[in-house]
């Protein structure tokens, strides 16, 4: 189990997955070109279906970079033992939060940038309206 190298097995499984689905949309356009050619298909019909068979592919890509990269981090565990799964798992939970407090402190800084914007909004209002009532003052 030592002997495989689970990256270059998963990275091999994507470019295959990748060179699938881009022959698929290729094959599946000029398909539909020839139907439309013939007259069998409108352009729209065309458009829509070669649509379809594109998100289609696009799943079924999807579905097969996800299958393998399952396969892939299962196969890494069993080659692990427990001790190192422990750690392994650990250091995943480390990174999610990570990524989680990243996520946390960019919306904190959107909220806060919106507020502050907001209170300079206010700040000018207030000091346009004291302009307003000093210029009125003058006036009289």
């Amino acid at each position: 189990m030592a002997g495989i190298d689970v990256g270059d097995s998963l990275y091999k499984v994507f470019l295959a997955s990748v060179g699938a689905v881009a022959t698929t949309a290729e094959k599946s356009q000029k398909v539909v070109d020839e139907f439309v050619k013939r007259g069998e298909l409108t352009v729209e019909q065309g458009r829509a279906l070669n649509t379809e068979l594109t998100r289609k592919a696009k799943e079924s890509f999807d579905a097969a970079v996800g299958n393998a990269s399952d396969a892939a981090l299962k196969s890494k565990l069993q080659g692990m033992t427990p001790e190192e799964r422990v750690a392994y798992a650990a250091k995943v939970a480390e990174m999610s939060a990570a990524i989680e407090a990243e996520a946390a402190k960019e919306k904190a800084e959107d909220v806060f940038n919106t507020a502050e914007e907001k209170a300079a909004d206010v700040a000018d209002a207030v000091a346009d309206a004291v302009d307003d009532a000093v210029e009125a003052d003058d006036v009289e």
